[in-house]
């Protein structure tokens, strides 16, 4: 197990997690904001381990593991908060899609690895655009106000959500067709 940055940085996605739940659980009135504002540094680290392990020739096979685990633990953490507090059919169907699509990829992807063909189900560019639409639409639906009392944070949050789910749905058939593409 190689520990450095991008390693501690994913390490760090892991531990805001319950710091996550603690301030979206607290009656005051700014701990919708440190919830929001914890899993948007989250979103960062996601963005900064793999820049920096890169970068830095710091790429290892623990931290190749552990950085897909850590988004899915926090991404799944923050939709079964929201599901909890909205309680309504098509955001818990969203929720539900996001999830179920990590689940499968991540299997297609070890037994692609297990096949030697890893490299048909490599990220794909509009993964990452979904992964940006979901992190900016949990950000905003974790925080649940308005900004400033005039920009509707959280209208904005259920559209993104909505578009992420979209983008999930899509970028899933798109792994599919590439490892099931030739047979």
């Amino acid at each position: 197990m190689t520990i450095n940055l991008p390693t501690i940085l994913t390490i760090t996605r892991i531990v805001f997690i319950p710091l996550m739940i603690f301030f979206f659980y607290l009656d005051y009135e700014w701990a919708p904001l440190a919830a929001s504002t914890v899993f948007g540094f989250a979103g960062i680290t996601d963005w900064a381990d793999g820049y920096y392990a890169r970068k830095l020739g710091l790429e290892s096979r623990f931290g190749a593991f552990l950085d897909p685990v850590a988004d899915k633990l926090i991404v799944a953490a923050a939709l079964l908060l929201i599901v909890e507090r909205e309680a309504e059919f098509w955001i818990t169907l969203a929720a539900m899609i996001i999830i179920g699509r990590e689940i499968i990829i991540s299997a297609l992807r070890e037994w692609m690895a297990e096949t030697g063909q890893r490299g048909k189900v490599a990220v794909a560019f509009v993964g990452k655009l979904k992964t940006a639409a979901q992190i900016a639409a949990l950000i905003f639906l974790l925080y649940n106000n308005t900004l400033w009392g005039i920009f509707p944070l959280r209208e904005v949050g259920l559209i993104l959500l909505a578009v992420a789910t979209a983008l999930t749905v899509y970028s899933m058939v798109i792994y599919l067709k590439s490892a099931f593409g030739d047979e």
